[in-house]
């Protein structure tokens, strides 16, 4: 079964995640999504997955959160997922997708559940 990950190379979380892949014998494809964002309905796919809203996958601590108003009332999911499309720093990572299933690696063991024996 394919696995993906959405890796950024700087982030530990990351590194580990993907070191945790390939100590299982995988050979994930890696899509840095810094450098290959995802599109809006890559962002509503994996929010599918994941089984979570837009405002549980951004990063609030970068300072576009606050700069874009990201944390006022009212914003809508489409406007956060367009921040994310334009500013893929604001997205949570790493992500892992196997199948039509996607876990956050936060810590980078949330994903084992994911994963084929």
């Amino acid at each position: 079964m394919k696995v993906t990950i959405y890796h950024n190379p700087r982030c530990s979380k990351s590194r580990q995640t993907l070191q945790l892949l390939t100590d299982r014998g995988m050979d994930p494809e890696i899509v840095e999504y810094l450098k290959t964002p995802p599109d809006a309905g890559q962002i509503e796919r994996l929010l599918q997955m994941l089984g979570i809203g837009a405002r549980d996958l951004l990063r609030t601590g970068e300072a576009e959160y606050r700069e874009l108003g990201l944390d006022r009332d009212g914003v809508t999911d489409t406007q956060r997922i367009q921040a994310m499309t334009s500013h893929p720093r604001l997205i949570q990572r790493p992500i892992v997708v196997c199948g039509s299933k996607a876990r956050l690696g936060r810590p980078p063991q949330n994903v084992l559940d994911i994963l084929p024996e």
